[in-house]
């Protein structure tokens, strides 16, 4: 197993600043939708970026300016709704973003080669602000930490109630933009109003929505709660990289009777690995959530631009047996049936039913698949080349889809599972041979083709 140093500390020669809308922008309070204002949105979205060149500070703190100009609910706060106490509204006050600069004893090299993956220590790459609630911390922070050998980190922490990742995608894709072309405008005006998702009067639930916590009662004795298994003991990021020729073996495994995206024999794969790593009872009725973009099945679409919250989680449901039980065909039609349900009608229906109640996303026996590799947050480029490495700044136990640097078509799977297990999910996820061989068997094919991935895998202890 890989085991990642720790970065050296940052230094901080002064305090981070505020940098705010370079000329005057709209003060109001800006509704968020019921796709912004879920609780388990209430959080930052963290990336972090390395580049072999600086840039300098000045030149980004301007462009950072002029964004905030047409981003400048970002240089707001957030409140608590004056009409709704649970609900959470931006006061786009232009109070600004922080910015803060550092300097770290290290080089973009021995990065990339000391820290494969994310680790504890990658927190220092990002300013922490003081605050006493999610409330007190302002919508974006950003650190830039200058290093030994003239390259950069870039860091950044976007609230996920005012973006999603192809919103924040566009953010900072239109902050590049005016650092490089700084006489310029935007390709696309950021879309800034939510109204468009309020809920319909009168509501109406339509569908069960599965994506959310069940209610009803259940069966003491067959429920298992995969999360107090997952926190019982410590959790080890690990990283795997599928070529578009893993990627192939996967979708040739549905094939003729089934044919399927990149993600969905990816997504499918990883979960049945996940869960074979696991170990749960056979009975377990388990479940797959995974982002889905949702700008263009609503009717009319949102408009271009739009960088809120636009998407909703696809829910797969069976049962350990009937996964690991069939082929990689039977999750793959899983996530496809999943996909196809998100009609406007199911969207508007599960905005109705967030405005009813604030329900959760049933994490208590769930995979949760974020899609981030195809986002293009791998071209991020400010003026002196696209960056070496992208990823989060830390690992959880969601799973994210990532960009490989250099191969648009490559995916990086990360997650983070319990120590005793990640021998285990790495083999299954390179090695579906076993696996393939039972398949062979019961097709009544004993030297059927069987499947070697040799996979880049990356560990790290948290």
């Amino acid at each position: 197993m890989f085991t990642s140093s720790e970065l050296p500390d940052c230094y901080y020669q002064n305090k981070p600043t505020f940098v705010c809308p370079e000329s005057p922008t709209p003060r109001h309070s800006l509704y968020l939708s019921n796709l912004d204002d879920q609780k388990f949105l209430r959080f930052s979205i963290k990336y972090v970026y390395a580049y072999k060149k600086s840039v300098s500070s000045e030149s980004l703190k301007s462009s950072l300016s002029r964004v905030l100009v047409d981003y400048y609910p970002l240089a707001g706060r957030l409140r608590i709704s004056t009409e709704d106490q649970d609900k959470f509204e931006i006061d786009c006050n232009g109070e600004g973003a922080v910015f803060a600069e550092a300097f770290m004893d290290f080089t973009v090299d021995e990065f990339l080669e000391a820290s494969r993956a994310p680790n504890r220590s990658w927190r220092k790459l990002l300013y922490r602000v003081d605050g006493q609630s999610f409330l007190d911390i302002p919508p974006l922070v950003i650190q830039v930490t200058r290093l030994r050998c003239g390259g950069m980190i870039l860091c950044t922490a976007i609230n996920h109630c005012l973006c999603d990742g192809i919103g924040t995608a566009q953010f900072l894709h239109d902050w590049t933009h005016h650092t490089t072309k700084p006489n310029t405008h935007l390709p696309i005006a950021p879309f800034h109003g939510r109204h468009l998702l309020k809920p319909r009067i009168p509501r109406k639930v339509a569908f069960g929505h599965p994506e959310f916590t069940n209610s009803a009662p259940r069966d003491k004795i067959t429920h298992v709660d995969l999360m107090h298994i997952l926190h019982s003991q410590p959790l080890v990021p690990t990283c795997l990289t599928f070529t578009p020729s893993h990627i192939l073996h996967l979708k040739r495994r549905c094939v003729p009777s089934l044919k399927c995206t990149s993600f969905e024999a990816l997504a499918s794969h990883t979960w049945r690995c996940w869960i074979r790593s696991l170990n749960p009872p056979p009975s377990l009725k388990i479940k797959l959530l995974f982002s889905v973009n949702v700008r263009k099945r609503f009717s009319p679409e949102l408009p271009q631009g739009y960088y809120g919250n636009g998407f909703v989680l696809g829910c797969a449901e069976t049962t350990v047996k009937e996964l690991l039980g069939g082929n990689l065909h039977h999750g793959v039609k899983l996530v496809q049936e999943a996909r196809a349900s998100l009609t406007d009608g199911y969207v508007r229906s599960m905005v109705d039913l967030l405005e009813e109640r604030r329900a959760k996303p049933d994490l208590s026996a769930s995979l949760v698949i974020s899609q981030w590799s195809r986002l293009g947050l791998e071209e991020l480029d400010f003026g002196e080349g696209k960056p070496l490495h992208m990823g989060p700044l830390a690992s959880e136990i969601y799973c994210l889809f990532l960009p490989v640097i250099g191969d648009v078509n490559s995916v990086r799977v990360l997650v983070s599972v319990p120590e005793s297990v990640v021998e285990k999910f790495e083999y299954y996820m390179k090695y579906p041979t076993a696996e393939r061989k039972r398949e062979a068997r019961e097709e009544g094919k004993e030297n059927g083709e069987v499947i070697v991935f040799s996979l880049n895998s990356e560990t790290s202890t948290l």
